[in-house]
């Protein structure tokens, strides 16, 4: 099967089918399985099961049965004490495979390394998880301490830099799916969340990068770029620092150019 025929990703906020009709092949009680995974991401790292029946939206009964299933399988754990869940090593397994066999990470990383070690900036790899970007690898420069993000950290997509350059660089339907997410999400915050993140798209169209600007943290600063591999996914480069060592006009003269040059690198290594 050929890049371009490989089936693409259902972009749906929910993960569930957007079509006008319901489609056959999907499992719901899987999908119900994993919404139940994901509410661990939300912030706590143990929930009962009321808790995830408020996260998910999913019915009580529902969950139980759903909690006791992914216990039994390895992916949920259990305090009695506290008759509450918390994710397993099962998941971890699953995330660490994911990433250990990531080829552009392998082949990014000493690329990243100069480029940390030259602009004193933290930079990191991203990929798209519904309304949010997940960092799959980050470096940092030699001697920094600052601005170290884990493997795994979720980045909200309107704000940061590394989602307002996805959102760039995706077609013109993905993109309305991700803006109508985000204006569910964010009620009332969305007309502002949205001119921030317009301005952003605009700023890549013209120079090839998106900024955000003391918007998702007011003390940090940091550049995005779409990395297009050749299987279709689109990933995203950033750098950042804190505003007091990289000032906004810095980062958009000079380094978010040379983090386009960086993307365009790791680009031409065919991965």
């Amino acid at each position: 099967m050929t890049a371009k025929e490989k089936i693409k990703p259902d972009l749906s906020i929910d993960g569930k089918p957007t079509g006008p009709e319901k489609d056959r092949k999907f499992v719901e009680a899987l999908s119900r399985g994993l919404d139940v995974l994901r509410a661990f991401s939300q912030g706590s790292v143990i929930l009962g099961n009321q808790d995830i029946a408020r996260l998910t939206g999913l019915p009580k009964p529902t969950v139980s049965r759903m909690t006791y299933t992914l216990t039994k399988l390895g992916y949920l754990s259990y305090n009695p004490l506290l008759e509450k869940y918390q994710l397993s090593s099962g998941v971890l397994a699953l995330g660490y495979a994911y990433v250990s066999n990531l080829k552009v990470r392998q082949l990014a990383k000493p690329y990243m390394d100069e480029f940390a070690r030259r602009t004193n900036m933290s930079v990191g790899l991203t990929c798209h998880d519904r309304l949010h970007m997940i960092y799959v690898e980050n470096r940092m420069p030699p001697e920094a301490t600052l601005l170290r993000m884990e493997i795994g950290l979720r980045l909200p997509m309107a704000t940061t830099s590394a989602g307002r350059a996805y959102c760039a660089a995706v077609s013109e339907s993905q993109r309305k799916i991700l803006m109508d997410g985000m204006a569910k999400k964010y009620g009332d915050q969305w007309p502002e969340k949205r001119e921030g993140l317009e301005r952003a798209m605009e700023e890549y169209r013209t120079s090839g990068f998106c900024l955000s600007l003391g918007e998702w943290d007011r003390n940090i600063n940091s550049a995005g770029v779409p990395v297009h591999l050749e299987d279709g996914t689109i990933m995203v480069l950033t750098c950042a620092a804190p505003s007091y060592l990289i000032s906004g006009e810095k980062l958009r003269d000079s380094i978010a150019h040379q983090l386009a040059m960086l993307a365009s690198d790791i680009e031409a290594l065919g991965v």
